[in-house]
């Protein structure tokens, strides 16, 4: 993850708490300049840094770098879910793709 990465995630995380950037800054025991200057993709945190964030958000440091894996776990609960034949079907609709 690239800090271009990391600042969206960021902005993503806090702005999906609906926090500001002030209010990430107080909770994470940081300035407001900083949370800019990450979310900007101007600076990097360090992993001390970042898991002040993490605590300001309410989250881990792996939920912050688990994305898209925690989508691809609900998938299987689902797909368990129909028979056989609808598997087969699925399947091979998701290889012609």
């Amino acid at each position: 993850m690239d800090k271009f990465e990391v600042a969206r995630r960021i902005k993503s995380l806090r702005e999906a708490k609906n926090l500001t950037q002030n209010a990430l800054a107080n909770n994470a025991g940081v300035s407001p300049t900083y949370i800019y200057q990450l979310e900007k993709g101007e600076k990097s945190p360090t992993v001390e840094y970042l898991d002040h964030i993490c605590w300001g958000l309410g989250i881990s440091i792996e939920d912050f770098f688990s994305t898209k894996e925690k989508s691809k776990e609900q998938i299987p609960d689902k797909y368990s879910n129909l028979t056989a034949e609808q598997k087969k079907l699925l399947n091979e609709f998701l290889n012609s793709l």
